[in-house]
C-alpha cells in the first residue's frame, strides 16, 4: 500500500547553515532517507523550497485567483514529502515515528485508481 508522509517543519534549508544543531538533525534526516530508500520503502519524494517561494491558486466565486505565498494558517510548513510503499498503516506509522527531524509527520494513504 502506498502512503505519503508530509514532513512538517518550521525552518527551511536557509536555516541549516546558521544553526549547527539543525545541521546535525539534517544529517540524521539524510541517513533516514538513505536507509528507507535502500530498503525499497521510499519510492519517491522531495525536499521543498521554503514557503516564501510558494504560489497559491484560490477560488473565489468559482474564479481562480493566483496569489504569492502559501497563506496556510499554521506555524509549521510542509518541508518535504516521501512516497512510501509498505504493507499497511502500522508500517507507515512505524516509519513516521522514526522520523529523525522530530517534527510533525502527517501520514495519508494514496488513492489507487488502478483498482477502479
Amino acid at each position: 500500500m502506498k502512503y505519503m508522509l508530509l514532513l512538517g517543519g518550521d525552518m527551511g534549508p536557509e536555516g541549516r547553515a546558521k544553526n549547527p544543531e539543525m545541521a546535525a538533525a539534517y544529517d540524521r534526516v539524510g541517513k533516514w532517507f538513505e536507509e528507507y530508500t535502500r530498503a525499497g520503502k521510499i519510492v519517491g519524494g522531495h525536499e521543498l523550497q521554503g514557503p516564501h517561494t510558494a504560489t497559491t491558486v484560490r477560488f473565489q466565486d468559482g474564479k481562480p485567483m493566483v496569489v504569492d505565498g502559501p497563506f496556510i494558517e499554521a506555524k509549521e510548513v510542509i518541508g518535504g514529502y516521501a512516497i512510501i510503499e509498505v504493507a499497511d498503516l502500522d508500517e507507515a506509522l512505524g516509519m513516521a515515528k522514526s522520523w529523525p527531524g522530530q517534527t510533525t509527520v502527517e501520514v495519508r494513504p494514496i488513492v489507487d485508481h488502478s483498482a477502479d
